[in-house]
């Protein structure tokens, strides 16, 4: 490959990601709460195992060639999560498995989240990832399917933020709030 050749802007390659993740989560967090009648999570192991794996590892092999560490390290890390979570989903491993799992990944969710940049879209989006993963691995143990639910809340909002953060940058909306003007109105930044 030539490497005059791009293989893909930051931006670009940033914004599928974060709309991937967005998309992933969602579905994961939605079949979590059982909000809607016949789909679990299990059903989500599609969209994890192609946009949430596949997708994601890809974007981040892109974004280290383009020299964003952390997208690669947080794509590419989470590809691998939603690729390995979809082949064990279904109860395919024991409780006590998941919930390892879920811990050692959100090791990866707390590490993203203290290297994450942007506040509320960079920081919240990974905190509130890996508040999930720490609630669904407590759930695990604990054989509560109530600490599933509110997981599943949680992984749900972090998938519109993720989703808004995306949208956000390709529309040109703001993703901070300034500081209050004389007006009373809040300024965007």
């Amino acid at each position: 490959m030539d490497n005059g050749v791009s293989a893909g802007s930051t931006a670009s390659t940033s914004t599928l990601g974060h709309i991937a993740l967005g998309l992933t989560l969602l579905a994961f967090g939605i079949g979590h709460t059982g909000i809607i009648d016949g789909v679990s999570a299990a059903d989500s192991v599609s969209l994890a195992t192609y946009v949430g794996g596949l997708a994601l590892f890809v974007l981040g092999v892109l974004e280290f060639r383009g020299g964003n560490g952390f997208n690669g390290t947080a794509f590419a890390g989470l590809g691998a999560f939603w690729f390995t979570w979809a082949a064990g989903a279904d109860g395919k491993v024991s409780a006590d498995a998941a919930g390892t799992f879920l811990v050692l990944f959100a090791l990866l969710g707390i590490t993203l989240t203290l290297g994450a940049t942007g506040g509320l879209f960079g920081q919240g989006v990974y905190g509130l990832f890996t508040l999930s993963l720490v609630l669904l691995a407590i759930g695990a143990f604990a054989d509560s399917s109530s600490l599933g639910k509110v997981a599943g809340w949680v992984a749900a909002v972090s998938g519109l933020l993720a989703w808004y953060g995306a949208t956000a940058a390709l529309a040109h909306w703001p993703t901070t709030l300034g500081r209050t003007s004389r007006r009373g109105a809040v300024a965007a930044g």
